[in-house]
């Protein structure tokens, strides 16, 4: 069950066209591209892939069709999370989840819980769902973050959360779980600046946002980080480390649907309130590439 997140996972986007409709066609050629360039699993339903502004509908649509076109060739996470833990669940219950491997479930946002809350959440959630879940821990998007004692309590006493997306950015906490969780709890990385790091601390993988674009780069470097070879890991870090930090001036998903774009990917839609990067960011991830 584990051994398939100890590896890069990409945080799809989801191509839009002018219209805003959701663009399938540049979907399945991101997904190809994915799968040739060995990307580890997909997660789908993410921040990255701009879940907050799909409807029920179109969720299911595009799950159906990722699906689909994956066809068992990896695994996929699906992003089920929210604020309101009994629609969690409902949403967990009302989804096919034939074909999806874990759900990837962010911190309740908006409502800052108490750690007590946050865990008495991912208890009745855990206690719904069919199948395993990846807690995912992002304070700067949530306003509520999971402290590590909270991560170890939820790591040995609910038996199908099997690991975490740290996505904290703070790298005391991120050791703390590591040197206090159970063996088998996955910690995988939520930065992709910091993946090098982390796994240099004992971390297990990542989701990444920078792997839509550079799939085999990115996979090559978690698999060499996996065999303890941190020296020609860094190699890779410090090539993608220029664009990995230029993708996130304006903020995520638009600093990578302009890299999918000039790499005639996909095109360049997001959905409001998210707007493409300036034509400044533009020219600069352009010098990049």
């Amino acid at each position: 069950m584990h051994t398939n997140y100890k590896a890069a996972g990409t945080a799809l986007i989801t191509p839009f066209h002018k219209d805003g409709s959701i663009d399938f066609k540049s979907l399945e050629r991101l997904i190809e591209y994915q799968i040739e360039n060995n990307i580890g699993y997909f997660v789908l339903m993410g921040t990255t892939g701009e879940s907050a502004t799909l409807n029920k509908d179109e969720k299911f649509a595009l799950i159906d069709f990722a699906k689909e076109i994956i066809n068992k060739r990896k695994p996929i996470v699906l992003g089920i999370g929210g604020n309101n833990t009994q629609e969690v669940v409902n949403c967990i219950n009302t989804t096919n989840l034939d074909g999806i491997s874990a759900i990837l479930s962010v911190c309740p946002y908006y409502n800052k819980p108490q750690q007590n809350g946050i865990f008495q959440h991912y208890k009745y959630i855990s206690n719904s769902s069919p199948l395993p879940i990846i807690l995912y821990n992002v304070p700067g998007r949530t306003g509520a973050n999971i402290q590590a004692e909270t991560t170890i309590k939820i790591a040995n006493e609910l038996k199908n959360i099997i690991g975490i997306k740290e996505a904290s950015g703070n790298l005391f906490q991120i050791m703390e779980i590591i040197k206090n969780k159970p063996k088998n709890f996955l910690v995988i990385s939520g930065d992709d600046v910091l993946t090098l790091p982390i796994m240099s601390l004992g971390g297990d993988g990542v989701i990444s946002v920078i792997s839509n674009a550079y799939p085999k780069e990115f996979s090559k470097m978690i698999s060499l980080c996996l065999d303890g070879k941190f020296a020609e890991a860094k190699t890779i870090h410090y090539k993608l480390l220029d664009i990995i930090n230029a993708i996130f001036m304006e903020g995520s998903p638009a600093g990578i649907k302009a890299v999918l774009e000039i790499m005639k990917l996909t095109s360049n839609n997001l959905r409001l309130p998210l707007m493409p990067v300036g034509k400044t960011t533009y020219n600069f991830i352009s010098k990049l590439i």
